[in-house]
């Protein structure tokens, strides 16, 4: 297995769930973190409780992904150590909006493909070179089953997520002769603040999507992402994907 210690990784979405929650994992296993979202506050409190409880070094940025001047400028001015991370962790991401596409707010459709894809890239973008000069590193990207198969009203968002899954394989085969890890962690239903975000706040149209199920919580995404991290050197998990043991697919889901 690999040891995670005093290994430096960058997680973006941090401030909330399964950003947080594998920040919290990478933690225990000793890891130093460099964690990112736009709510600073959420990630300085994370940041100070992770260093305080399990001794490891923090930074804290705050930094919308979605644009590129920033990431850029995130990565200038971070201290050296800060730049040199082992790991990737691209997590942010959001879905908005459930519509038919010609009844679609283009507005969110925006924010979903620059989020979500763009993100991914300027990031990967800026910190992967140095990973191609160390011959060393892993980048893994949170997916989603709607990268695997459409289902109903979720078009644009799972035009991004099938983005993903193809810039994972592209990544991996990019990097192949470069001793570079490249994962794709594909999770269905999780119970975070997704379709919270989804319903633009309405709680009650968010809990009625876990009806009748129990989904899978933010930990069981970020023990998954745990395990790719501490294969062996020869091995790559290229993809997992994840879901609770009632859906079985994107649109086949048993509600008792």
């Amino acid at each position: 297995m690999t040891d995670l210690k005093d290994k430096k990784v960058l997680i973006t979405g941090a401030s909330s769930g399964i950003g947080k929650a594998c920040a919290i994992e990478f933690a225990k296993s000793g890891a130093n973190l460099l964690l990112v979202a736009r709510r600073m506050d959420r990630i300085i409190k994370l940041s100070d409780d992770l260093a305080g409880q399990y001794k490891i070094k923090t930074k804290s940025v705050q930094l919308d992904v979605r644009n590129y001047d920033d990431v850029k400028n995130l990565y200038n001015k971070i201290e050296n150590y800060w730049k040199n991370v082992d790991i990737i962790l691209n997590n942010a991401g959001l879905a908005r909006g459930l519509s038919k596409i010609y009844e679609g707010d283009t507005e969110h459709w925006e924010e979903m493909i620059d989020t979500n894809i763009k993100g991914l890239l300027y990031i990967t973008r800026t910190f992967l070179p140095q990973m191609i000069e160390k011959m060393d590193g892993h980048v893994i990207n949170i997916g989603s089953t709607a990268g695997h198969e459409t289902y109903a009203f979720g078009n644009v968002y799972s035009a991004t997520k099938f983005a993903v899954k193809a810039l994972s394989q592209s990544i991996r085969l990019d990097v192949l002769d470069k001793g570079i890890k490249v994962t794709s962690i594909d999770p269905g239903m999780v119970i975070t603040e997704f379709s919270k975000v989804r319903f633009s706040g309405d709680d009650s149209r968010a809990n009625k999507v876990y009806e009748g199920i129990e989904p899978l919580d933010a930990k069981d995404v970020a023990d998954a992402v745990i395990f790719t991290a501490t294969r062996p050197k020869n091995v790559n998990i290229n993809q997992i994907i994840i879901t609770p043991i009632q859906q079985a697919s994107s649109t086949q889901v048993y509600r008792k």
